[in-house]
């Protein structure tokens, strides 16, 4: 619309001029010395238009000359630019379809004029690890750091993710240890640490981390309490290898509220605190757990614990037959309590009714040996045998359900 607008400008102006030089032409005259140059005004008007043209398109034309190597080198950057983009997303497509080895070359060809070089790194890098080329992989990382000035925590991150994933735990754990000193609160450092640590066995240093990963939400609830569990079923285990009471005693101190009273919790601790004949305090703990939820385990562990006060101990096992008169794992345990102080019939009585509510190899075991004590050897290795083949009966039970 402008460039019309122009044109009708210049067309009329033209057309005005003509007119006016077809009315009164009038004259221009030139003189210098001796010599004069006369022409109609109209005629000189063009020779000063067509040469200011003439001057105009000169100028420009040296002017355009003189920057043709900008225009050229600025071409060729855009030229390059374009070409390594292209690379660049064909190399992203490659890696994301898998296409490892074409993925690290397309990505290498777009680097050197990519705008984000760092990208085309390290996903060179992910694909050189996928091809199981570390030196490759740890080349394209430290260019990738040449490449991008404050990109060092980025670069450092991809490099622990690829070496954690290469099972490289010893430079995995150095860099992610690094990384933790920078930003302590960095919520996938710290997910990467806990993984590692898992893999290490590193149980310590995980159940340090844990209120870390608590505070920066690094795991929902659900994952957090079955981490926390597995962290602290596996300090009981060690714990209790070094066959100090104290050992024990402290990692208890250690277990979170909500795990308390975790059924498996429990038992690794209380079965911990019974191989070491600290009876009482198994006891004490598996009795308060008892009276909060019924477990047919905790009430087995129970009768495992040879307290200091058996009396008391048997009055409080026989306040739980009430609605549990035939449970297998009471009545085994109330027969064991019961043999502990000799007191014979009661324990044969309660070892019979577990037997014939559930058959189980403990209880088949237990009154045996208590008639081997009475003297009734026949009726002693007849449990014996009967033992031996609920044994193999569970054994086989147990190959078919694996």
């Amino acid at each position: 619309m402008k460039k019309l607008f122009l044109t009708l400008l210049v067309f009329t102006l033209a057309v005005i001029v003509g007119l006016l030089a077809h009315q009164d032409p009038g004259y221009v005259l030139f003189g210098r010395g001796h010599t004069t140059l006369e022409m109609s005004l109209s005629l000189f008007v063009v020779a000063v238009l067509v040469s200011f043209t003439t001057l105009y398109l000169i100028l420009r034309l040296m002017i355009r000359t003189w920057n043709m190597s900008d225009q050229f080198r600025h071409w060729r950057v855009q030229h390059l630019s374009h070409n390594a983009q292209s690379a660049s997303n064909a190399g992203l497509i490659e890696l994301a379809q898998g296409h490892w080895k074409q993925a690290e070359k397309k990505l290498l060809k777009g680097a050197a004029h990519s705008d984000v070089p760092l990208l085309n790194y390290l996903s060179a890098a992910r694909a050189a690890q996928k091809l199981n080329a570390p030196e490759r992989r740890d080349f394209y990382l430290a260019e990738a750091h040449k490449s991008t000035a404050g990109s060092e925590f980025a670069i450092q991150l991809t490099q622990a993710e690829l070496q954690f994933a290469h099972h490289q735990r010893e430079q995995a754990l150095a860099t992610l240890e690094q990384l933790r000193r920078k930003s302590p609160k960095h919520p996938h450092v710290l997910f990467l640490l806990s993984q590692l640590y898992r893999q290490l066995k590193s149980w310590g240093d995980l159940q340090e981390l844990l209120p870390a990963l608590r505070k920066q939400h690094v795991l929902n609830d659900e994952e957090l309490v079955e981490l926390e569990k597995a962290v602290q079923l596996e300090l009981f285990s060690i714990a209790a290898k070094q066959n100090k009471p104290d050992a024990l005693f402290a990692q208890w101190q250690r277990v979170p509220k909500i795990l308390r009273y975790d059924i498996d919790v429990l038992c690794r601790y209380t079965r911990s605190l019974i191989r070491q004949k600290l009876f009482d305090d198994a006891e004490s703990i598996l009795k308060d757990a008892i009276k909060r939820q019924w477990h047919p385990t905790l009430v087995h562990l129970y009768g495992l614990a040879e307290t200091s006060y058996p009396e008391k101990q048997l009055a409080t096992a026989e306040s739980w037959l009430k609605g549990h008169e035939t449970n297998a794992p009471l009545l085994l345990t109330l027969g064991r309590i019961c043999a502990r102080q000799k007191l014979w019939g009661k324990a044969r009585s309660f070892f019979e009714t577990s037997l014939h509510s559930t058959p189980t190899v403990e209880a088949y075991e237990e009154l045996a040996s208590m008639l081997e004590k009475l003297e009734e050897p026949d009726m002693a290795a007849a449990y014996f045998r009967e033992g031996l083949k609920q044994a193999v009966k569970e054994q086989r039970q147990t190959e078919l359900v694996s």
